[in-house]
C-alpha cells in the first residue's frame, strides 16, 4: 500500500514539473514557431499560426538586414570576459571571507546583495558621463566592466557559499607543506570548487549574454551585441514579428544550447554542498 502511495506520488510530482517545465518553455517555442511564418501570418489567431505555411524567408531577412556574427562575437566577447574578469576579482574576495572571517564578513555580504536592488535607471546619467569623459562608450572594454560590476555580487555569493563547504584543515595543511597564497588558491582550493565555480561561470555567461539595459544604452553599433540586434527589428513603423522572433531566436539559441549541454554541470554546481 506505502509503495503504491509512494508510486502514485512521484507520478503526480513528474506530471506537475513536466507542466511547469512546458509553460516555462512555453514563450520560447512560439518564438521559434514565429520564426518560420510569413509576416502577415505571425499575428493571426493561434490557431491560424499552426495551420499556415513555414518558410525561410525571415532568416534570409534578418542575415542580409544585420550583421549577426559582428553581434554575436561582441556577445561571446562580454559574456565570458565579464565573466573572467568576475572571476579574477571574486575568487580572492570569497576566499577571504570564507576562511578569514571578519566581524563585518555578514554585513559586507549584505551590501554586495543589496546594490542588486538599485534600480539600474537610477545610476545611468552618472555612468553616462563617466563613459564619454574616459572614451568608453561604445566599447567592449566599457560594457565588459560593467557586466562585470553588476554580476560580481552574485558571484561573490556563490563562490563564498561554495568555499564554505571546503574543511579548511585542507588549506591549512597546505600552508604547514609550504604553499604560497596564490598555490594555496590555484593548486588547493579551485580543483576542489570546480563544480561550484562552473555553475558561477555558466550562470554568469548567462545573465550577461541576457543583459540588455546597459548593452542598449551605453552601445551604439560597435560593441552592440546580440540584445541590441534583437531591438534593432523595433521600429516606430511597428513591430515585424516574424522578422522579430527570427532575430530573437538566432540570439537566444547559442545560450540554449550550451544550457541544455551544461545542464547537468549547472545543477551539479546548484546543489554542491547541500549533502554531506
Amino acid at each position: 500500500m506505502a509503495r503504491a502511495v509512494t508510486t502514485q506520488r512521484k507520478t503526480i510530482n513528474t506530471i506537475i514539473a513536466w507542466a511547469i517545465g512546458l509553460l516555462i518553455f512555453f514563450p520560447i517555442l512560439w518564438i521559434i514557431i514565429l520564426s518560420f511564418k510569413a509576416e502577415g501570418d505571425a499575428i493571426k489567431t493561434p490557431i491560424a499560426v499552426l495551420t499556415s505555411g513555414w518558410t525561410l524567408e525571415n532568416y534570409g531577412v534578418v542575415q542580409e538586414r544585420s550583421d549577426y556574427a559582428k553581434h554575436f562575437f561582441n556577445s561571446v566577447i562580454l559574456a565570458f570576459g565579464s565573466t573572467i574578469l568576475g572571476l579574477i576579482i571574486a575568487v580572492p574576495a570569497a576566499w577571504s571571507m570564507a576562511f578569514v572571517p571578519s566581524k563585518r564578513t555578514k554585513d559586507i555580504l549584505l551590501w554586495m546583495l543589496s546594490t542588486k536592488m538599485l534600480p539600474a535607471v537610477g545610476v545611468l546619467y552618472p555612468m553616462y558621463l563617466i563613459f564619454i569623459e574616459l572614451g568608453l562608450l561604445d566599447t567592449r572594454v566599457g560594457l565588459v566592466v560593467v557586466l562585470m560590476l553588476i554580476n560580481l555580487p552574485i558571484i561573490v555569493w556563490m563562490l563564498y557559499t561554495y568555499f564554505r563547504e571546503i574543511p579548511g584543515e585542507i588549506l591549512e595543511a597546505s600552508r604547514m607543506d609550504g604553499a604560497s597564497l596564490r598555490e594555496e588558491i590555484l593548486y588547493v582550493l579551485t580543483p576542489m570548487a570546480i563544480p561550484g565555480m562552473a555553475s558561477t561561470v555558466l550562470l554568469n555567461v548567462i545573465l550577461a549574454w541576457n543583459e540588455a539595459f546597459w548593452t542598449l544604452n551605453l552601445t551604439a553599433a560597435k560593441a552592440a551585441p546580440l540584445t541590441a540586434f534583437i531591438a534593432s527589428y523595433s521600429s516606430p513603423e511597428g513591430l515585424f514579428y516574424a522578422k522579430l522572433s527570427a532575430a530573437s531566436t538566432m540570439a537566444i539559441a547559442p545560450i540554449l544550447i550550451m544550457g541544455w549541454f551544461s545542464q547537468k554541470q549547472l545543477v551539479r554546481g546548484l546543489t554542491f554542498g547541500a549533502v554531506k
